[in-house]
């Protein structure tokens, strides 16, 4: 999908940015992306409150292979094909996926600035004192240079 589809597409959503990712886009509203545009298709965030109408809908998450597994991601949810024929039921969607993604935004800790703590001062080892082996090799050179050997 272009960008200029997915401008048309979510006209009636209201304003969207659209910003190049991975090998499309993320869509968001308000600071929030709530939706992927891939090669794969379009993908709506998701939760434990959206998910059961992709179920419905036969919808899948999204999902990629590495060399090892398939990853599957369970936020986002291909969109149903028949809402790109329903401008009135896309909304609809569009809007709950914005919730679905403002309810994620809640659950994450907040990012403010955390109070200065301060690090306790590591206290200086003391030097270490050589091993009595090294004190013996030491003591045996010395005696050794004293007498003459």
């Amino acid at each position: 999908m272009d960008r200029e589809f997915l401008i048309d597409l979510f006209a009636d959503f209201g304003p969207v940015t659209i910003r190049k990712m991975f090998s499309g886009y993320g869509i968001s509203a308000d600071g929030i992306n709530f939706a992927l545009s891939l090669r794969a298709g379009l993908f709506f965030r998701a939760d434990e409150v959206t998910i059961p109408d992709f179920e419905a809908e036969g919808s899948k998450p999204f999902q990629y292979s590495t060399r090892a597994k398939t990853v599957v991601v369970n936020s986002y949810w291909e969109l149903p094909a028949r809402l790109f024929d329903d401008s009135e039921d896309f909304v609809r969607w569009a809007r709950a996926a914005l919730a679905a993604a403002q309810r994620a935004k809640v659950k994450k800790r907040p990012k403010g600035k955390k109070a200065a703590v301060k690090k306790p001062v590591a206290k200086k080892r003391p030097a270490k004192s050589p091993s009595k082996k090294a004190v013996r090799r030491v003591g045996k050179a010395k005696r050794a240079h004293h007498s003459g050997r």
